[in-house]
C-alpha cells in the first residue's frame, strides 16, 4: 500500500474546492494508494516526464508523481482542467 503525501500547495489547492469534489478526490487517492496504475480512474501519464501522472475528477485534474522505490504518491497539483496545466 502506498502513502498519499501532499506538496504545500496542493494542500491549499485541494480545500478551495467544493466538498463534494473534495469527497471525490479522497474516494479516487484511496484507490490510488492500493493501485497507483488503476484502470478504473483513466490515469493517464503526463509527456515530458519520468513519473507524472494524472487523473481526472469531473472537470478538476490530480496531477501526481509515484515513488515506486519509497512507495510514496506525492499529489503535485489540484485545479480546474482549464488552468491546472499551467
Amino acid at each position: 500500500m502506498y502513502t498519499i503525501l501532499f506538496k504545500k500547495s496542493a494542500k491549499k489547492e485541494y480545500e478551495r474546492l467544493p466538498h463534494s469534489v473534495q469527497s471525490k478526490i479522497l474516494e479516487a487517492l484511496h484507490l490510488l494508494s492500493h493501485h497507483p496504475y488503476s484502470e478504473l480512474l483513466q490515469i493517464k501519464k503526463l509527456k515530458g516526464t519520468d513519473s507524472v501522472y494524472r487523473f481526472r475528477v469531473g472537470d478538476y485534474r490530480v496531477l501526481y508523481e509515484v515513488l515506486n522505490d519509497r512507495l510514496v504518491i506525492v499529489v503535485i497539483k489540484i485545479g480546474h482542467r482549464s488552468e491546472v496545466y499551467r
